[in-house]
């Protein structure tokens, strides 16, 4: 399986903080934000990553990641030239994706809880050829929205719907086989101009291939998109890591507990970062620490 982080368009909800800077390099507490999201990638086991992002910020993405050898990972770069939609991101990856299943994470999304990396841990296992999750909310409105059957089987799905049939939102995670591109390729832009990826997923559930995964009320999850929500993630981050917790989105630690570098290069990492918390976190994972 490959992955995609969608790490484009205007931050426009984050105006006038995002006018000059991408909004998946902005901190979520003491993180830049595009490591939870990529950490999510690694955590199910994935090592071949292509971001996505505008012109103007890819080369951010590049200079903070580089091509990813040093997690152990193969991270390449792509240029949206404008937010056309989630979607997209399967026909500029599609080269990229070629026969393999895929895995697409919004850069702006923050995931955190023991079940659900339970379940990243196990997707390889879960038979089907696409699986998304619900998560409760008490704004559907703003989301793209799963409606349920009394036997808890999905039966529709609505992008930002007026009137929502239900209050389970779809977190911007999604595991598909490769036909997605062949799936995204046959989309016409929505009202809003876009190629939506609920349109993607209403294919599947028509033809019975999409599994839904409910997540449990202990599971977190934002989607920092707005000022309230930034803040309430990195409120969370602080608070959890204080707490004597295993740090979040902590991308060199997955890395590292996933055996793709050794405690040499784990090291080397927190060297690096040596005068900071997190640095001095990294090397108390280590023999040495």
């Amino acid at each position: 399986m490959k992955g995609i982080i969608l790490a484009g368009g205007k931050g426009t909800r984050l105006y006038p903080i995002t006018k000059v800077l991408s909004k998946q390099i902005l901190p979520v507490y003491d993180k830049p934000m595009i490591y939870y999201s990529l950490s999510v990638l690694m955590l199910a086991g994935i090592k071949d990553i292509l971001i996505i992002s505008s012109e103007r910020d890819i080369s951010f993405y590049e200079a903070l990641l580089g091509n990813g050898v040093q997690y152990g990972v193969n991270i390449q770069y792509s240029i949206q030239k404008e937010p056309r939609g989630i979607a997209e991101a399967f026909i500029i990856g599609r080269s990229f994706i070629a026969n393999s299943s895929v895995a697409l994470i919004l850069g702006d999304n923050v995931f955190y809880g023991d079940a659900f990396y339970k379940i990243l841990g196990n997707i390889g296992e879960l038979e089907s050829q696409a699986i998304v999750f619900a998560y409760y909310v008490y704004d559907p409105s703003n989301y793209g929205i799963v409606e349920f059957n009394r036997q808890g089987e999905a039966i529709s799905v609505e992008e930002k719907p007026v009137c929502p049939k239900s209050n389970y939102a779809i977190p911007g995670l999604y595991f598909y086989d490769s036909s997605v591109v062949d799936k995204a390729q046959q989309l016409k832009p929505s009202n809003r101009g876009e190629l939506e990826i609920t349109d993607i997923n209403k294919m599947y559930l028509y033809n019975k291939q999409l599994k839904v995964l409910p997540l449990d009320s202990k599971t977190k999850w934002y989607d920092t998109g707005t000022c309230k929500s930034l803040h309430e993630a990195s409120s969370f981050v602080r608070k959890t890591q204080r707490k004597g917790k295993a740090y979040v989105g902590c991308i060199e630690e997955v890395a590292f507990r996933k055996g793709y570098i050794s405690e040499e290069q784990l090291l080397s990492l927190a060297r690096s970062n040596i005068k900071s918390d997190y640095g001095r976190y990294l090397i108390g994972l280590t023999t040495k620490g």
